[in-house]
């Protein structure tokens, strides 16, 4: 009897690894295999021209004899990485093999690599779905992540926990008309315009707290600088002496969130013309009245309402960056005509509790408000004097009131819009490109 000789089946040649086009001056002169989009593309008749675009950059592809698919087709090239002065990146890869991995049906309704955000914002947005790849759109997107993971990193390493509020709420956390509503199973609610009472309830179990999720206000705005749906990072904490205490935390977390923007995000502040700022050991202070006697005798700036108009805001950010060098300056000492009603009154030199000053702040960065923050109410009785004094309804806040009856200790926080922040920080004129499906006062889709 004889045995057959055994034979063996070839196992199919394996895949190269995919490779990153950031990773391409680690290949030179090696073949690799890319995946990504179809940036841009030009047909010169014997030779072809495809800019590919994957999660880490663009690179230039050269070939010859290729059926092009349209712009921001998926498709896979195979080839050899050469050296190439004027190619992104300084390298470009000669194709070997080229695939479709999935062909758009249509063109583009825009030119992506040509976009600018002065062009036509409107339609821009009417078209985010596809514009939203874009290099400089999606660079204000990742600075936005990198930002929002820097604040949660450093605020865990100070002891605090993660916390997640009802958006669905019975009543708002700040009065006001600037709610929206909805029937909540026959019953009135409302999307929560800010987690601030749940976060303050939260003090009472974790000392320190923060979030980080969407807020809604039903401002008529239809400016650069609103939102009606935005993400809010909040930060609450207890057992504080008064809102310096507060004030100093956002002041770490800032310098915190600007060490991680250089060593996480350098390459997208440089695509944009960005300079990332340097947050002072002690960001300066100065109190809205002296805030305001400011801006009119040094510009002759008069200031209407309780508050600081923009124009204000942007006079004193010029004077702290001439005059202190400084991009950041707090805002102290607020009135209670504007501010909630759980904002905490200062004290008087005589050591009497103010009937006028509250211990909030905001802070401005670069001629915007960023934050608003200071010590909240902690003693129950005082909070209910408050209520009343702001004529509000107590029985609609009693969910609220009712922790403070069980020894709630002196606390404050803050919250930062981050599309804001990340606007200013790039220079983005319209914070609306700071975020990546914005609503606001005219926008629903996409």
């Amino acid at each position: 009897m004889t045995t057959a000789p055994e034979t063996s089946t070839p196992h199919p040649a394996q895949p190269l690894p995919r490779t990153f086009t950031r990773d391409l001056a680690a290949h030179d002169g090696q073949q690799v295999r890319l995946q990504g989009f179809v940036h841009a593309r030009r047909d010169l008749g014997g030779v072809q021209f495809v800019v590919l675009r994957d999660v880490s950059g663009i690179t230039q592809c050269v070939g010859s004899g290729l059926s092009l698919p349209l712009s921001e087709s998926s498709v896979e090239i195979t080839g050899t990485v050469k050296a190439h002065p004027k190619a992104p990146g300084g390298y470009e890869v000669q194709i070997s093999d080229f695939r479709v991995i999935s062909a758009a049906v249509e063109a583009p309704p825009v030119e992506i690599p040509k976009m600018e955000w002065n062009v036509n914002p409107e339609t821009m947005l009417d078209y985010r779905v596809v514009t939203v790849r874009g290099l400089k759109e999606r660079a204000a997107l990742k600075v936005q992540a990198e930002l929002v993971a820097g604040f949660r990193d450093h605020l865990i390493t100070e002891g605090f926990t993660e916390i997640s509020t009802p958006k669905i709420v019975s009543a708002g956390a700040e009065g006001g008309a600037n709610l929206f509503p909805i029937d909540y199973f026959g019953h009135p609610a409302y999307l929560a315009q800010s987690p601030q009472l749940y976060k303050q309830i939260m003090v009472g179990v974790f000392e320190r707290v923060f979030e980080v999720a969407a807020v809604y206000r039903a401002e008529e705005h239809a400016t650069s600088r609103h939102l009606n749906e935005y993400l809010s990072l909040d930060v609450e904490m207890g057992f504080i002496d008064d809102e310096e205490d507060v004030m100093a935390l956002q002041n770490r977390v800032l310098a915190a969130i600007m060490v991680r923007l250089r060593e996480r995000a350098g390459a997208e502040f440089a695509l944009l013309g960005a300079t990332i700022p340097e947050v002072p050991a002690h960001i300066p202070r100065i109190t809205l009245l002296d805030a305001r006697a400011l801006v009119t005798e040094k510009y002759g700036h008069q200031v209407g309402g309780k508050d600081l108009d923009p124009e204000a805001e942007r006079l004193l950010s010029q004077h702290y960056a001439e005059e202190h060098g400084s991009d950041f300056v707090f805002v102290t000492k607020y009135p209670r005509a504007a501010r909630p009603f759980y904002a905490h009154p200062d004290t008087n030199p005589d050591g009497s509790q103010s009937t006028d000053i509250t211990r909030g702040y905001d802070l401005l960065f670069r001629g915007i408000e960023i934050t608003s923050g200071g010590q909240r109410i902690h003693d129950h009785a005082m909070l209910m004097e408050s209520i009343a004094a702001y004529r509000l309804k107590p029985e609609s806040l009693e969910g609220y009131t009712e922790v403070f009856k069980y020894g709630m200790p002196p606390h404050g926080g803050f919250a930062i819009g981050a599309e804001r922040l990340t606007a200013k920080l790039l220079g983005i004129s319209n914070v609306r490109y700071a975020r990546a499906f914005p609503r606001d006062r005219h926008r629903l889709t996409p």
